[in-house]
C-alpha cells in the first residue's frame, strides 16, 4: 500500500504507536515529516533516520505536497496544525485508521487487552521471525532484541499489532487471530464506565475474520460476539486451560516451565524475561504461535532467546546489594503484580517505589486503587501527576493520593527533590513506575545510583 504514497505527515509523530508506522514508510521509502511538542530520544531517532521533525505548532511547516495526514488522539483538537489540515482539506486519518490501511491485506494478529499488550505483542513477533512465517510487528515499546518499536521483515505476509482499546482504536482492526489478556476497567475518561469497556471488547471480539481465532485469558469476564467458524481457546497461569504451564520451575528470579497445549506439551521453555506477570505473558505468546502454525522448537527458541521489552520489568541495575528496576505500570493492577513479582525475586529486601501518577482522570478513578497498590512499598517517592492531553482536575493531586497511601515512610518530591533523595539515602531495591515522562529520569537515577555505589 506505501506504493501509493509520496509524503506523509505525522501530528504527534515522537509517540511510541505513531513513530513505528513512521519508520515502516521512512524504510519503505515514502517521505516522512511530523509535529511533535517535545524533542525526545526517540525524536532524535527518528530525525537520525532521516525524517524531518520540528517542535512548534505552526502550519507553515505541513508541506505543500503532503498525500495524507496521520495524527494521534493524544494531541489537542485546538492545535493550529489541525486546523490548517482540515482548512487545506487535506487527507486525514486517525493513527488506527491508517495503521488499518497499511496492514489490510496481511495476515493480522492482534493483541488485545488492558495490560500485556506490548510484551507479548514483541514474543509474538520475535517467536514469528525464528519460524517460517516471519512478521513485521508495529510496537508500542521498545523490543531488546531488536531496539526499536518497528520490526520489520518485508518478505513476510504476516503483521502483529497491538489492539489498542484507547478512544476504540482496535475496532480498525480485522484481525485473523486475536489475543485478549485483561479486560480490567481504565480509559474511564473514554468509556465512562467497565460495562462500557467490555462492550467494546466484545465488538472487538467480533472483528476477528470468519474461520479465525480468539485466544484469551480464561479469568477474562465479557461478552463475545465470534463470527461463524471463529476458534476460541483459552490461556492462564494458573487454572485450567487449553494452554498452561506444567512443573513451573523458579531459580534465580528465572522460572522455566512445560507448556501443555490441546495437543501435547512443550517441553523447556525458560523465558528470559523476568516476574510472575512476564510468565504469563510468555504463556499467551506460545499459545498465539502455536494457533498460528509454528513448530514447537521455533516456539522454544523464541520464547528463550526474547529478552523483552524496554520500561517492562526493566532491571537496569542488578549489584550486590543494589538493584533498580523500571517498568510501565500505570494501573493499580499493574503496580500490585510489579511489586509482587519484586518480592517474589527478592525476598526480604527493601523496596523503594517510585512512581509518577499518568492523566488526572485515571488518578481520580482510581485513587483508593493506586493508594492500596502503593502501600505494599516499604517507601514511596511519589511524583506530580503527569497530565498528558488532560487539564487538572479540582482535588485530584499527588498530595490527596500521598495522604491516603496508609505507609509510614512515604514521601511527594519534585524531579530535583528525588535526585537529592536517592543521593541521601540509601537505596536496597529501586522501582520506578509510571507511564508518563519519568523514563526520562531513568538515565540519570541509574547514574546516580552507580556513583553512589561506587562510593
Amino acid at each position: 500500500m506505501t506504493t501509493q504514497l509520496n509524503l506523509v505527515y505525522f501530528i504527534g509523530i515522537g509517540g511510541i504507536g505513531m513513530s513505528a508506522i513512521a519508520r515502516y514508510l521512512n524504510k519503505a521509502g515514502v517521505k516522512v515529516y511530523g509535529y511533535d511538542k517535545t524533542q525526545t530520544p526517540l525524536t532524535r531517532q527518528l530525525e537520525a533516520e532521516g525524517m524531518h521533525i520540528h517542535f512548534m505548532d505552526e502550519a507553515e511547516n505541513i508541506p505543500v505536497d503532503t498525500d495524507v495526514v496521520v495524527y494521534t488522539p493524544a494531541v489537542p483538537s485546538d492545535l493550529e496544525l489541525m486546523r490548517a489540515v482540515k482548512s487545506r482539506g487535506l487527507p486525514l486519518l486517525k493513527r488506527s485508521e491508517f495503521l488499518n490501511y497499511l496492514i489490510q491485506l496481511k495476515q493480522t494478529i492482534a493483541v488485545a487487552g488492558t495490560h500485556g499488550k506490548t510484551t507479548i505483542s514483541g514474543a509474538i513477533a520475535h517467536i514469528l521471525n525464528h519460524s517460517i512465517f516471519g512478521c513485521t510487528a508495529f510496537l508500542g515499546g521498545i523490543a531488546k532484541n531488536y531496539q526499536s518499536n518497528l520490526i520489520l521483515n518485508p518478505q513476510s505476509n504476516v503483521v502483529v499489532v497491538e489492539a489498542d482499546e484507547f478512544d476504540y482504536s482496535f475496532l480498525k482492526l480485522d484481525p485473523t487471530l486475536a489475543v485478549i489478556t485483561a479486560v480490567d476497567a481504565d480509559h474511564l475518561d473514554i468509556y465512562h464506565n467497565h460495562e462500557a469497556l467490555r462492550d467494546a471488547f466484545a465488538d472487538f471480539s467480533g472483528k476477528i475474520k470468519t474461520d479465525g481465532i480468539l485466544l484469551i485469558k480464561k479469568s477474562v469476564i465479557m461478552p463475545e460476539r465470534l463470527q461463524q467458524g471463529v476458534k476460541r481457546y483459552t490461556y492462564s497461569l494458573e487454572e485450567e486451560a487449553d494452554f498452561m504451564p506444567l512443573n513451573l520451575q523458579l531459580h534465580s528470579g528465572m522460572f522455566s516451565f512445560h507448556l501443555k497445549t490441546p495437543k501435547g506439551v512443550i517441553r523447556n521453555l525458560q523465558p528470559l524475561a523476568r516476574g510472575r506477570f512476564n510468565l504469563e505473558n510468555s504463556i499467551a505468546a506460545a499459545a498465539a504461535t502455536w494457533l498460528f502454525g509454528v513448530n514447537e522448537e521455533e516456539i522454544c527458541k523464541g520464547i528463550n532467546s526474547y529478552t523483552g521489552v524496554v520500561r517492562r520489568f526493566d532491571q537496569r541495575i542488578d549489584l550486590p546489594g543494589l538493584t533498580y528496576l523500571d517498568d510501565y505500570a500505570h494501573h493499580p493492577k499493574e503496580i500490585n503484580a510489579c511489586i509482587e513479582s519484586v518480592k517474589e525475586i527478592y525476598p526480604g529486601r527493601k523496596i523503594t517505589g517510585i512512581f509518577q501518577p499518568h492523566l488526572f482522570s485515571r488518578t481520580r478513578d482510581f485513587m483508593d486503587e493506586f493508594a492500596k497498590s502503593l502501600a505494599a512499598l516499604d517507601t514511596l517517592l511519589l511524583l506530580d501527576i503527569y497530565p498528558a492531553r488532560e487539564l487538572p482536575i479540582n482535588g485530584i493531586t499527588s498530595a490527596a493520593l500521598l495522604k491516603k497511601t496508609n505507609l509510614g515512610d512515604k514521601h511527594l518530591l519534585s524531579r530535583e527533590g528525588l535526585l537529592d533523595f536517592l543521593k541521601k539515602n540509601p537505596i536496597d531495591v529501586l522501582l520506578t513506575m509510571g507511564a508518563g515522562d519519568i523514563d526520562q529520569l531513568i538515565v540519570p537515577i541509574e547514574t546516580l545510583l552507580n556513583e553512589n555505589y561506587r562510593g
